[in-house]
């Protein structure tokens, strides 16, 4: 079964029709369904996403998509891992080492959970190789 890991820009591309990428993420989204992979997000990113869509599209958008996020969650399609102090710390030791790199936070939370849960597939607008993780993604777009 495929494991996928959704990124914030994931979900907004999902909910945004005036991103550019929408549709084919639409479609990726029904493909994956179809092929009954799991979904993964966590806590964190769907803060992110929360004011995200709202920001971007409109309050009613935010609302709408945490809807869609209790079927996905009842329906075993999506998993929502939700983040220890422990991994919070390992996280930011991570992020103090870096300090070359633009990434939020929350990037590096995500770079940490690849590697602890294994997840072979990330699907949002970019992936960063670090820690030694061995993601391969969906990547739609340009890298930013």
């Amino acid at each position: 079964m495929k494991r996928i890991f959704v990124d914030s820009w994931g979900w907004c591309a999902m909910v945004n029709r005036r991103e550019e990428y929408h549709e084919l993420v639409q479609d990726l989204i029904a493909e994956l369904v179809a092929e009954s992979a799991k979904l993964y997000t966590t806590n964190f990113i769907i803060d992110e996403t929360y004011t995200l869509i709202r920001t971007r599209v409109h309050h009613r958008a935010a609302v709408e998509f945490h809807r869609k996020l209790q079927i996905m969650i009842n329906g075993k399609l999506l998993e929502v891992i939700y983040l220890t102090p422990e991994v919070e710390q390992d996280a930011w030791t991570i992020f103090e080492r870096y300090d070359d790199k633009d990434f939020s936070f929350t990037l590096f939370l995500l770079f940490l959970l690849i590697k602890l849960f294994f997840l072979k597939e990330k699907f949002g607008y970019r992936l960063y190789f670090l820690c030694g993780n061995e993601a391969t993604t969906h990547c739609i777009g340009n890298h930013r």
